[in-house]
C-alpha cells in the first residue's frame, strides 16, 4: 500500500495557513514576516535538503551591491533609474537582513570591496576609471549619500598578473553565512514556525478552498496559500520563471600571514574571493562555460575548479608555494535577463519571490518580506 502518515503526523499537517517552499534566506525571512504580521497564523516551511540546498548556505558571504565593472555591465541592459533602484534595493535589503540577524551574530564586517584587473584587461580598467564619476553618482543617489563610495586603490595585497591600480567600494562588507542561517533558523523556532527538512515538492494543484502540495516524503499537504522561495530550483515547480546558474566555490586550509582582507571581484564579478578564518575562499568561473553552468546539479567540474586553482596560484597567492584546499562545493542561483527579482502572484493562492540574480545575501530578506506582504493582501 506504500507509505502512510500516522494519525499524529496527519494531525500536525492540518490547519496550515501558509506553506513556504525553500528554507533559504528568502523563505525564512518570509516566514518571519508572516508571523510578525499575524502571530496566530500557522506557517510551515518545506526544505528539500537536510540544510538549505540552494545558494543560501553555499555562497561566499559577500554583503555587496556590485563592483564598478558589474554596474557598468548592467548599465547596458538597464536604464539609469533602474540601476539606481537595483543598488538601492540591495542596500535596503542588507538593512532588512541586519534587522533579523544582528551584525555581530553573523560576523558582519566592512573591510571594503575591491576590484582588480589582470594585465590583459587594460581597456576594461581604463573604461571603469573613466566612468568612475558616473558610477559614484548612481551609487550616491541610490544610497542618499554625499560621500565618495568607489575610489581608486593600489595593489597592496601582493596579487600577481594584475594592474597596479584597482578600485574599492568603501561600503562593502562580508559575513559568516553559517552563523547568519543558524540565527534565522533559531528565530523561526522561537516564532513557532515549523521547518520540515528532507521534503521534495513534486508539484501542486489548486482546489476550491485550498492548495494541495504534492510532497515525496509527506504525501499531499493542504495549505491556504503556497509561497515559492525556491530561486534557482523554481522550474521544478513552476517552469519558465528562472534560469538556474551554478556557482562553484572552494576554500583553503588556514594560510599563515594571509594578506587578503576584504571582498574581491574580478572579471565583472565572475570571479570573487575573500578572507575567512585565516583562509582564502574563492569562487566563480561561470563565464567560462555558461551552458554547462546553467544547471541545478550541485556537482563541481574539473574545468571550473582548475580555473579557480590557477587564480589562487597565479593571481591571489603567487608567492605561496603550497596551498592546501580544504573543501570544494557548488551552489545554484536563479538568474534572468533582468536583475530585478520576480515577486508576484501566480494565482489567488500561489505566490513567488524568486530570481535573486546572484545577490541573495543582499536582497533575500527584503524579497522574503515583500513576498509575505503580497500574499496577505
Amino acid at each position: 500500500m506504500g507509505k502512510l502518515n500516522s494519525y499524529w503526523e496527519q494531525n500536525q499537517l492540518k490547519g496550515i495557513d501558509y506553506t513556504i517552499i525553500g528554507a533559504g534566506i528568502t523563505g525564512l525571512s518570509c516566514a518571519l514576516r508572516l508571523k510578525k504580521m499575524d502571530p496566530s497564523k500557522r506557517v510551515v516551511v518545506l526544505e528539500k535538503g537536510v540544510m538549505p540546498i540552494g545558494a543560501s548556505m553555499k555562497n561566499a558571504g559577500f554583503a555587496c551591491f556590485g563592483s564598478v565593472s558589474e554596474i557598468l555591465s548592467d548599465a547596458q541592459h538597464h536604464t539609469e533609474q533602474e540601476l539606481i533602484d537595483l543598488i538601492r534595493s540591495r542596500s535596503a535589503g542588507l538593512e532588512v537582513l541586519k534587522s533579523l540577524v544582528p551584525p555581530q551574530a553573523m560576523d558582519f564586517k566592512v573591510h571594503g570591496g575591491f576590484e582588480f584587473f589582470t594585465t590583459d584587461q587594460e581597456q576594461l580598467a581604463a573604461s571603469c576609471m573613466a566612468k568612475l564619476d558616473f558610477v559614484n553618482g548612481i551609487a550616491q543617489e541610490a544610497l542618499s549619500s554625499q560621500s565618495v563610495i568607489f575610489q581608486e586603490v593600489k595593489n597592496r595585497f601582493g596579487f600577481g598578473q594584475v594592474l597596479g591600480t584597482g578600485l574599492v567600494n568603501v561600503k562593502e562588507g562580508q559575513l559568516n553565512v553559517g552563523k547568519m542561517m543558524r540565527h534565522l533558523l533559531q528565530r523561526c523556532a522561537q516564532e513557532d514556525i515549523w521547518i520540515i527538512p528532507g521534503v521534495e515538492v513534486l508539484g501542486y494543484h489548486e482546489g476550491p478552498n485550498s492548495c494541495i502540495v504534492h510532497c515525496k516524503a509527506l504525501g499531499d499537504l493542504s495549505t491556504e496559500k503556497l509561497l515559492l522561495a525556491t530561486n534557482g530550483f523554481t522550474n521544478g515547480i513552476a517552469a519558465g520563471l528562472v534560469t538556474p546558474a551554478r556557482a562553484q566555490v572552494m576554500i583553503t586550509e588556514p594560510i599563515p600571514q594571509l594578506q587578503v582582507k576584504g571582498t574581491f571581484h574580478m572579471e565583472e564579478g565572475y570571479y570573487y574571493f575573500r578572507n575567512i578564518d585565516q583562509r582564502l575562499l574563492i569562487g566563480g568561473g561561470r563565464h567560462l562555460d555558461f551552458d554547462g553552468e546553467t544547471t541545478t546539479s550541485m556537482e563541481t567540474t574539473d574545468n571550473i575548479q582548475s580555473a579557480l586553482d590557477r587564480m589562487v596560484r597565479d593571481i591571489v597567492l603567487p608567492g605561496v608555494t603550497e596551498v592546501k584546499i580544504a573543501a570544494r562545493w557548488a551552489g545554484v542561483m536563479g538568474v534572468g535577463s533582468q536583475k530585478r527579482p520576480i515577486i508576484k502572484a501566480l494565482s489567488d493562492r500561489v505566490f513567488c519571490g524568486v530570481r535573486l540574480g546572484g545577490m541573495g545575501v543582499a536582497i533575500g530578506s527584503s524579497v522574503g518580506a515583500q513576498l509575505a506582504e503580497l500574499s496577505v493582501k
